[in-house]
């Protein structure tokens, strides 16, 4: 891991910095030296699948959900939030440093936290986004988003607000200037309601 310049330190929302202890987790690390980095953000569905599968085999697969048991709801909401959260990491981030993703498994909740490093302007442009996420009302800034994607312009962002809108996820940020470099190190933090799927 690399050292950061603790003086520039910037949070969003309710980022928890000590994670409660819990015996069920799981970490997965993407090295940036292990080939063709710009590619391999395309095939993280498969290690998104693998979470699904992994946090699905703690529920009862016979509790129905409106036609689905809660296995498959679990497995379909962890596969589709680590697809998207990975996704992000590796298309938005700097091939110098390691992607992780961790999860961490409550009665209530699955932790989910993602890494990464990046370029300056990259870190600007999503900060700007956290904030129109953190002072516009969700429901409208989605429709806005959805309707410039549909239009060809751009639908930046489109990923997060579905979590948020669908999925009811709650999201805070830290980031952090990575020593004697230009990159910033991110840490997306999104926590997965287990309660709303009974």
């Amino acid at each position: 891991m690399n050292a950061v310049d603790t003086s520039v330190i910037k949070v969003f929302g309710d980022f928890v910095e000590d994670i409660p202890a819990t015996q069920e987790y799981l970490t997965i690390g993407f090295s940036p030296r292990g080939g063709a980095w710009r590619q391999r953000w395309s095939t993280n569905g498969i290690s998104a699948d693998f979470l699904g599968d992994y946090f699905a085999t703690f529920f009862p697969g016979d509790e129905l959900l409106e036609g689905r048991d809660r296995q498959e709801t679990v497995k379909a909401s962890v596969s589709y939030l680590a697809n998207e959260l990975l996704e992000n990491a590796m298309k938005y981030g700097s091939t110098e440093h390691p992607v992780s993703i961790s999860l961490y498994l409550y009665v209530k909740e699955i932790i989910f936290v993602v890494s990464n490093s990046a370029a300056a302007e990259v870190v600007q442009k999503y900060q700007a986004f956290i904030e129109q996420v953190q002072t516009t009302d969700i429901n409208e800034l989605y429709l806005k988003q959805l309707e410039l994607a549909a239009s060809g312009g751009g639908g930046s962002g489109i990923g997060i607000l579905t979590l948020i809108n669908d999925y009811a996820a709650r999201f805070s940020w830290k980031f952090e200037l990575l020593a004697n470099s230009s990159l910033t190190r991110v840490t997306v933090m999104a926590h997965l309601d287990l309660e709303a799927m009974t």
